[in-house]
């Protein structure tokens, strides 16, 4: 009877979720992806004939005379995920070693830290990357500094490069590598990390085989966090990158918004979301040996 009357409890508390979860992700979803299939309109829009080649234009087999593959799209594809896993890389290099030193931080300064770390979030991420303009143009804040003190002779072209976007890009995500990461570290045994160098192992042997296993779990969340959103990031590219930074996510905004073509951004939309489950069948199956072997 306890037990029948807790699944009515927790089906009551989530059914809210389950509708809203429903109405708002799964049902929109299902329309691009219903959409991803169907004929792009003369003018815009969609027309109700099933059509196939939306994702040939990507993939490389087109009927060669209505739609035609152009390796532009796979190559900005590649580029996305690129940009994602680079920013992946940076973002965890910066915040590994800082979240090791602000566990060992006393309690009060350990909160300043986390609220500097959050701080970015208080604020509008285009009044940031407005910001990162300034800094970064090349009568901005970094090239006045570098030529002032004489390390450069001319000013650097770093606005609307890549490197503007990958910049920008491990900004906003360092929060969200940081805090998977602190959370980790600041639970890790350290009765066993004064065990294994007692027992002879050096500090890298310590590492690798005590400090590392521990906190993987921080390590493989953050990188799931940080990887899924950048890898469907439009917003930095738009800003900083231009057209040398354009990135799958542009693409689709441009497919909704300028080309009306919503069929084949329906379709690139898709490819992201194939992408993102991918990502995160691989992590939960990570997750689960690194918790079989624990």
């Amino acid at each position: 009877m306890a037990i029948k009357r807790q699944s009515v409890a927790l089906g009551v508390l989530l059914t809210p979720v389950t509708l809203f979860l429903g109405v708002f992700f799964l049902l929109p979803l299902c329309i691009i992806a219903l959409f991803s299939f169907l004929t792009p309109g003369l003018y815009g829009g969609v027309e109700w004939a099933f059509y196939h080649w939306n994702y040939s234009r990507i993939f490389g087999w087109a009927d060669g005379i209505i739609e035609i593959y152009e390796p532009i799209y796979l190559k900005i594809l590649l580029r996305s995920l690129s940009f994602a896993g680079l920013t992946v890389l940076l973002t965890l290099i910066l915040c590994y070693p800082v979240a090791f030193w602000v566990s060992r931080l006393s309690e009060r300064w350990r909160l300043v830290f986390l609220f500097l770390i959050t701080l970015p979030f208080f604020c509008s991420l285009i009044v940031r990357l407005y910001a990162w303009l300034l800094i970064l143009k090349p009568s901005g804040v970094l090239n006045t500094v570098l030529m002032w003190s004489g390390v450069i002779g001319e000013p650097l072209d770093i606005l609307y490069t890549p490197v503007a976007v990958v910049i920008g890009m491990v900004y906003v995500m360092i929060p969200f590598m940081f805090l998977p990461l602190f959370a980790a570290v600041d639970n890790l045994d350290r009765a066993q990390v004064e065990a294994s160098l007692d027992l002879g192992a050096n500090r890298f042997q310590t590492f690798v085989k005590v400090v590392l296993p521990q906190t993987l779990p921080g390590i493989v969340g953050g990188a799931v966090i940080v990887f899924i959103p950048s890898v469907g990031n439009f917003i930095v590219p738009d800003v900083l990158g231009g057209a040398k930074g354009l990135m799958i996510g542009n693409l689709v905004e441009q497919q909704f918004l300028s080309a009306r073509n919503w069929p084949f951004g329906a379709a690139l939309s898709m490819i992201i979301m194939a992408v993102v489950l991918t990502v995160l069948m691989v992590s939960v199956t990570r997750a689960r040996k690194v918790n079989q072997y624990a």
